[in-house]
């Protein structure tokens, strides 16, 4: 007899813990190796990190501008996460800064993106200071382009040329923002 296939809603989402910090830099490490296109950051040069070097996106009690990373996790095991960030610069800080949004593969296409999206969107939007957030994204990832639509972001921007891969070829980011919430 087969299992059931997992989804979004047998998954828990919580804000990582220090002892976390393993299995997120394993999803990351898979994420940016399968996924290259996808991610600013290279595989090669992430995979010599430390667990332990990803200890500021435990928020801002680890030091640096990480506001927080929200993990989803099905069992014992972590399919998806999502960091905030802010620029601490006083004319700027009301803007925060969606960062590494990955889904384990298994898991996409069953909402858990934006389930990880609109939980991120409320604790945004529960910070008083913040008005406004941004993200990049691959503009050739019209999957992802889609739900930050639908999320309420809009582009305002492209990058051709943003990034380049080892083999030579370039990706365009779109850069995209939604206004948290609307000031006097």
């Amino acid at each position: 007899m087969s299992k059931p296939a997992p989804d979004r809603l047998s998954c828990l989402l919580r804000v990582m813990r220090e002892d976390d910090l393993r299995q997120y830099k394993q999803l990351r490490d898979s994420m940016l190796e399968r996924f290259e296109e996808a991610f600013t950051s290279d595989a090669e040069s992430e995979r010599s990190r430390s667990a332990e070097s990803y200890r500021s996106r435990l928020g801002l009690v680890a030091g640096g501008h990480n506001l927080f990373t929200l993990t989803a996790w099905l069992g014992e095991h972590m399919v998806g996460a999502i960091s905030a960030e802010f620029d601490p610069r006083a004319k700027v800080r009301h803007i925060a800064h969606i960062v590494g949004m990955m889904v384990s593969p298994e898991m996409q296409g069953m909402g858990l993106g934006r389930a990880l999206l609109e939980q991120a969107l409320q604790m945004l939007e529960a910070e008083p200071a913040l008005e406004m957030v941004t993200l990049s994204v691959s503009a050739s990832n019209s999957s992802a382009v889609a739900l930050y639509e639908r999320c309420g972001f809009r582009r305002y921007g492209r990058l051709e040329r943003a990034i380049k891969l080892g083999d030579g070829r370039y990706v365009t980011k779109d850069q995209m923002s939604r206004v948290l919430r609307q000031q006097p």
